[in-house]
């Protein structure tokens, strides 16, 4: 992970590291930026670096050893604040300064949980949409009133600056900026490897709270399963209730409950997410794949994809189909 034997060609990723880091949130930016896949093409270079290079202590008491210091965010594509421990406290003026001038020459800036607190410290949320650990919103709205809080996701993207919530939701945004950066077959192909599912479903206030677990015989896992292998067919929302041998007030509770969403959003996401994979693997019309995933014709598809990519599916095909087939 030395900076010096990054390849110019490649997308270059440079984690910002803290005293003391947090190694889990460095690890979901190592796994999905730094981690060579048997059988998956390899598209980042991944460097760690800290204000002062040396050993870095951790949360857990053993220290890092960082070879490159801030001058790394000088040649970064993407920078990477994976934490900041205590959450609020002073971050050093270089360090700001750094970050700033990354941005300002056009690198993409993402902090994971508590990293929020220093985009904010360095003006990069101003005006702007974030988030962070839902313990810390509270905190993250006081301290930066110039920024508004989204306390009810997994991760906020503007394109050049993004931020996720909790420790976890780190590897939510970093599977989403794969998918951003290579297509949706890419990113679930990374995540099959991480054995994580390519997105969750819902917000981050499903974990804010401990609920009591759903029984057996609630969990809609069963039905969602049912649900994506029948995404071609005429599928309604009263299909799912009549499937699940439930009312649709009832189904549409438990949805909100374990998904943090509705039955018909999520029906309408996999859909999407269905067509993503098929435009970037397949040479089939964009007719065939609306009727494929359950979207009746191609101008419902169209209108569809760009509510929730802000883009048309020939515009997607372009940019990642013709890149799978490189």
């Amino acid at each position: 992970m030395d900076a010096s034997a990054a390849n110019p060609a490649r997308h270059r990723v440079v984690a910002l590291l803290g005293a003391p880091q947090a190694p889990f949130e460095l690890a979901c930016a190592a796994e999905a930026f730094g981690t060579e896949r048997a059988g998956l093409p390899s598209y980042y270079d991944f460097t760690l670096c800290a204000r002062t290079p040396g050993p870095v202590p951790t949360t857990l008491g053993v220290p890092l050893l960082v070879h490159a210091g801030l001058e790394a965010l000088e040649r970064a594509d993407t920078v990477v604040v994976p934490g900041w421990q205590p959450p609020g406290s002073p971050v050093p003026s270089a360090v700001l300064d750094a970050l700033r001038a990354a941005h300002a020459r056009g690198a993409r800036i993402v902090s994971i949980c508590s990293g929020a607190f220093v985009l904010a410290q360095a003006g990069l949320l101003d005006g702007r949409r974030a988030t962070t650990h839902w313990a810390r919103t509270a905190q993250l709205a006081a301290e930066y009133p110039a920024l508004t809080v989204d306390r009810d996701v997994l991760y906020v993207d503007h394109g050049d600056v993004a931020t996720s919530a909790g420790s976890g939701a780190g590897i939510d945004l970093c599977l989403h900026l794969l998918r951003r950066d290579h297509g949706a077959a890419y990113a679930a192909q990374v995540a099959r490897h991480m054995v994580l599912p390519p997105h969750r479903e819902g917000s981050q206030l499903q974990y804010a709270a401990v609920p009591a677990p759903a029984r057996a015989d609630e969990s809609l896992a069963p039905l969602l399963e049912w649900a994506e292998e029948h995404l071609g067919e005429r599928l309604a929302v009263e299909d799912l209730a009549a499937r699940a041998g439930l009312s649709g007030r009832t189904l549409a509770r438990r949805f909100a409950e374990q998904l943090g969403t509705s039955p018909g959003q999520w029906l309408l996401a996999r859909r999407v997410d269905a067509a993503r994979v098929l435009l970037e693997q397949t040479d089939l019309p964009v007719e065939a794949v609306a009727v494929r995933v359950g979207l009746a014709s191609a101008v419902n598809l169209r209108r569809r994809f760009r509510a929730a990519l802000g883009t048309t599916p020939g515009a997607y095909r372009r940019t990642f189909g013709s890149a799978r087939a490189d």
